[in-house]
């Protein structure tokens, strides 16, 4: 798998990319924000990249910023790589288009794993559902509609859009609105990684999505166990 390494720490860089070349990946690093948009141009040669690992930390330009240009140029999946540990930044990140979020410093094996994590969903399968009209794949929860076929989900009447563990975690949900599922088994089924590390990322994405959707008790925590979908009041 072709990666994108985008730091401008030289040293910081050519040591993570001796760790990923020995675990298979072939990695290419950009230094600052535009050499990461020209890496991700289309026809600019070799393999499209696979995964991309933003650092926020840039000379050029703000790495949020940066991270809203690439998802417009590719849908390889974004993992930032950052000190910000506060939950703002975290959502802010995800909101904009990242599949995962990791910070410094870390793990490599927790890195690695991110990055299997990611890569195996960037080619998301379709869930199943229950059959709408017109023949497509929808869940209808009040004013919320996740439709599978086309991996849209919209709200009174007004599309919102996901990153794909968003939408998928999403769906798992409201396949079973009222059913709890454990963290473990959404871990498991979204993530497909029994990888204890990866709990912190699904708090993160059910905040994600509670701010996204705007209904802030269609997603309820169960404490201890894990979270289930409460379907609204129909409008």
């Amino acid at each position: 798998m072709r990666l994108l390494l985008v730091e401008d720490d030289d040293h910081v860089a050519a040591a993570l990319a001796a760790v990923l070349r020995r675990h298979g990946f072939d990695v290419a690093q950009a230094r600052n924000g535009q050499q990461a948009l020209d890496h991700l141009l289309p026809g600019t040669g070799g393999e499209p990249f696979g995964v991309v690992l933003l650092d926020l930390g840039l000379p050029d330009q703000d790495g949020f910023e940066l991270c809203g240009r690439i998802r417009a140029t590719t849908a390889a999946p974004v993992i930032m790589v950052t000190a910000r540990a506060d939950v703002r930044s975290r959502i802010h990140g995800l909101n904009l288009g990242a599949d995962d979020y990791v910070v410094k410093p870390y793990d490599t094996g927790e890195l690695l794993a991110r990055i299997h994590a990611v890569s195996r969903r960037a080619a998301p399968e379709e869930g199943g559902g229950h059959t709408g009209e017109g023949g497509a794949e929808e869940l209808r929860l009040g004013p919320l509609v996740v439709r599978t076929a086309t991996r849209q989900v919209v709200v009174d009447g007004e599309e919102v859009p996901l990153t794909r563990k968003e939408f998928d975690l999403l769906t798992l949900l409201a396949q079973r609105p009222g059913v709890v599922f454990r963290r473990e088994q959404i871990i498991s089924e979204v993530w497909r990684t029994s990888w204890e590390g990866t709990g912190r990322t699904l708090e993160v994405h059910v905040a994600s999505l509670r701010s996204k959707l705007r209904l802030p008790t269609l997603i309820e925590t169960v404490r201890g166990v894990g979270y289930r979908l409460a379907a609204p009041e129909q409008h």
